[in-house]
This record gives C-alpha cells, sequence and structure tokens, in this order.
C-alpha cells in the first residue's frame, strides 16, 4: 500500500512504464493471443497499482501518518 507522496510518484511512474509496454507490444505482437497471454499479466498489476493510487489519494493525510510508538 502506498503510504506517502513519494511512494505514490514511483507508482505512478511504474504504471507510465506498464502502459508503455503494453503498447509496444500492440505495435509488436502480430498474433491476439499472443499479445493477449504477454499483456494479461501487465493489465492485472496495472489494475491493482491504480486501485493502490485510487486508496491512497481518498484518504486524507491524517489518516495516513502511524501512530507513535508509546
Amino acid at each position: 500500500m502506498i503510504q506517502n507522496d513519494k511512494q505514490l510518484q514511483v507508482t505512478l511512474e511504474r504504471i507510465k512504464r506498464f502502459q508503455q509496454q503494453i503498447a509496444h507490444l500492440r505495435q509488436v505482437e502480430n498474433n491476439p493471443n499472443n499479445f493477449r497471454l504477454s499483456a494479461g499479466g501487465f493489465l492485472a498489476e496495472l489494475d491493482r497499482m491504480n486501485l493502490e493510487v485510487r486508496e491512497y489519494l481518498w484518504s486524507h493525510p491524517d489518516e495516513l501518518q502511524q501512530p507513535s510508538p508509546t
């Protein structure tokens, strides 16, 4: 789970790279079945990362602060 803005930026960059990889696969893979097999893992990971981004952006910063140990 994304805990801070730095992790958010890293995840957003990773999402962009995955999208670029899928776009590249669409250009170079001639067989639709092979494309889907190759892209499926990337798309599943994109879904997971997008959900993490959504959850992070939905939460207020005060909700993300870790309680201090006592």
